[in-house]
């Protein structure tokens, strides 16, 4: 009998990444405008909430949960205001999609993103400094005082309150502040080239899913209809996925209020092995959602490398090879970092070769020999990308060497940086994991290559303040530029303006965020803020891996190089078997992100919607799935919307600890 592709999936793959230009996809003024607007709203929400109430957090990883939640709103109550009171007073799709990437874009800067590592890190060694630890010896000679803020007074009352006239001391503050944004244009400027290169391949030639850029595309999907109530919303199937997130968040953020309120407990702890293989299986409906959006080929090969890793540490700890190096920083691992940034570095350059046509083409497109390459449906010509690279780049490893790293080594921290930033993009746009980091952290990967001794004592204390802007990565600019210009793909006239309102948002939530972090420590004294942003955590962390590392000054690690490289070839196989033989069942993206230490609590949600996938595409065909895919929607706008409810409600009433948990 000869076998046909059902013509459900024929439709399916003949409009995947198939990118229409839309009547109303005008970017206007309006639209920025009201992005500013919305990334105030960010820049002074995600601290209070976070630092204040100690709340939902909204800045806690790179899926835009504040800015989705606020989009959730703004179409709700905002857009459908308008449109009632007069129909062409409505939000065009063109100023929704602005509105959107403004919100992604700041939603990656307040605490996590920026402003709650750089403050603390920058002040806080000189604040937990003490007799025992004796940085003011140690450490405090070696720093590069333009970029941290040690002021005597100015310290102490960041971390325990003002108490003086002058509320915020701006003189002692200005100058760090001001060389700290040199750094972070010239990063942003680096990050928004690559995009711009990158979105042609990534969108229209691999035709990448982005399933976190689908929540936003299908909330604001207007069908082709003029209903003032967009299509998402009218979906019956779609509330009965929100209602899931909306119930269990409902009566677990009124436990917080009424201790007899039972609370629904959806996550616990398994031993597989005394003492050996911990598991935490717990229902995330962020990671559920977005894995559903994600090819079953993928899912599957999520979870199963993550267990294939945990059973691999529990071995190479039994044997005492888990352990050999010394730490590499906080949230590094030995092995297991060197396995993924080895898959990432082969996962970034296979890319590179991949697209290579693409890449020759932009190349001189910019140089000004092949006319024929069409850059205008880019937010800015390929000639601008081209510079920005370069020159961003290159004033990183400047404003990196002035610090104290020796120039090679800040080249190669500035490369293996852009690598991991790539690769876990690419995790993000075609995996959907919200929440996502490396094995290792940049500065870790450069001291165990080449060693403390090639870097020096004022290059190792530089290196270990890379934590800043180069660390935990729960939030990385990168992942939501990404999926930004996924919306901007269908946008119409005056393209170039999405490149302001980038830039906008940008500065804007930098000024607006740092201001109001400030003005929250003085006021209330940080350390009786959020404790792990001013407490001995996140403000200690730069020091005391320097500390650690020139006591025992190793040298290059070998064992590190041999792990890597193993990570880079298991990848190449992989990626092979996947070429090769069509019954391959793993996708090499799987291995490559898998070691990531963010992977333990939202491992059991992407094998509990790979189970679900396989049996509705096995029982109920390509129509079931589109038809349950509303569903799965839901449950991330559920998400979003009941924190947000609950927040608005903790800011009225005061009340302080009130999580519903955005991915753990």
């Amino acid at each position: 009998m000869k076998k046909t592709i059902p013509s459900e999936f024929q439709a399916a793959a003949a409009n995947q990444g198939a990118i229409g230009k839309r009547a109303n996809g005008q970017i206007t003024w309006r639209g920025l405008l009201l992005g500013g607007l919305l990334c105030v709203v960010i820049a002074l929400g995600v601290p209070y909430t976070t630092m204040v109430l100690q709340a939902t957090p909204m800045g806690v990883s790179s899926s835009s949960p504040a800015a989705f939640c606020l989009l959730f709103f703004v179409l709700t109550l905002g857009h459908g205001g308008l449109a009632l009171l007069k129909r062409r007073w409505g939000l065009q799709w063109g100023e929704l999609v602005t509105i959107t990437i403004m919100m992604m874009v700041a939603a990656a800067i307040p605490t996590r993103g920026v402003t709650g590592m750089l403050l603390p890190m920058i002040s806080g060694t000189f604040y937990y400094a003490s007799a025992e630890n004796n940085w003011a010896r140690e450490i405090h000679p070696h720093l590069a005082d333009w970029m941290m803020m040690g002021e005597p007074v100015a310290v102490r009352g960041f971390y325990e309150g003002s108490e003086g006239t002058t509320l915020i001391p701006w003189a002692s503050w200005l100058a760090p502040l001001l060389y700290w944004l040199v750094f972070y244009a010239a990063f942003y400027l680096t990050l928004v080239s690559i995009g711009v290169i990158m979105r042609r391949r990534w969108v229209e030639h691999e035709r990448l899913a982005f399933p976190i850029a689908q929540v936003p595309l299908a909330m604001i999907e207007d069908g082709g209809g003029k209903g003032i109530i967009k299509p998402f919303f009218r979906s019956r199937v779609m509330w009965c996925g929100f209602a899931v997130p909306f119930i269990v968040g409902n009566v677990n953020a009124l436990a917080n209020y009424f201790p007899s309120v039972v609370r629904l407990v959806l996550s616990t702890k398994i031993e597989i092995i005394d003492q050996g293989i911990s598991l935490t299986v717990a229902v995330n409906f962020l990671m559920l959602g977005f894995a559903f959006l994600i090819s079953s080929t993928l899912s599957l090969s999520l979870w199963f490398f993550y267990l294939l890793f945990e059973v691999q540490d529990y071995f190479l700890g039994v044997v005492g090879l888990g352990g050999r190096e010394a730490v590499l920083g906080p949230w590094s691992t030995a092995v297991t970092g060197h396995q993924m940034t080895g898959a990432l570095a082969v996962l970034v350059c296979s890319g590179i070769w991949m697209g290579r046509e693409h890449i020759k083409g932009v190349w001189n497109k910019a140089l000004g020999q092949d006319p024929e390459v069409d850059d205008s449906d880019e937010i800015m010509p390929y000639r601008w990308a081209i510079l920005g690279l370069l020159g961003g780049s290159a004033l990183m490893v400047l404003w990196l060497w002035q610090s104290g790293i020796p120039i090679l080594g800040a080249a190669f921290l500035v490369g293996i940086a852009l690598i991991i930033f790539l690769g876990l993009t690419r995790g993000v746009i075609e995996a959907g994991i919200p929440i996502i980091s490396p094995g290792i952290v940049p500065a870790g990967f450069l001291v165990s290559a080449v060693g403390v001794p090639a870097l020096g004592t004022r290059g190792m204390i530089a290196t270990a303040h890379t934590l800043i802007w180069a660390g935990e990565l729960m939030v990385f600019m990168m992942a939501p530029l990404a999926n930004g210009l996924r919306l901007t793909s269908e946008a119409t006239g005056h393209r170039r303006r999405l490149l302001l309102a980038i830039a906008a948002a940008m500065l804007i939530t930098l000024v607006v965020s740092t201001c109001y972090m400030l003005y929250l420590s003085y006021s209330y004294g940080g350390v009786n803020l959020h404790r792990q942003f001013f407490g001995e955590s996140f403000p200690t962390y730069p020091s005391n891996f320097a500390q650690q590392k020139l006591a025992n000054p190793s040298g290059a690690s070998m064992s590190g190089w041999i792990w890597t490289v193993g990570g880079g070839l298991g990848m190449m196989v992989l990626m092979g078997a996947r070429q090769r033989f069509a019954w391959w069942p793993f996708h090499p993206l799987g291995f490559a992100m898998a070691p990531g230490w963010t992977m333990a609590p939202i491992w059991f949600s992407i094998f509990l919607a790979w189970l679900i996938k396989v049996s509705i595409l096995k029982f109920g065909g390509a129509r079931l799935y589109y038809k349950a895919r509303p569903f799965f929607l839901g449950l991330l706008g559920g998400q979003f919307a009941t924190a947000g409810i609950w927040l608005v409600v903790d800011s009225f009433t005061g009340k302080v600890g009130n999580i519903i948990p955005m991915v753990y």
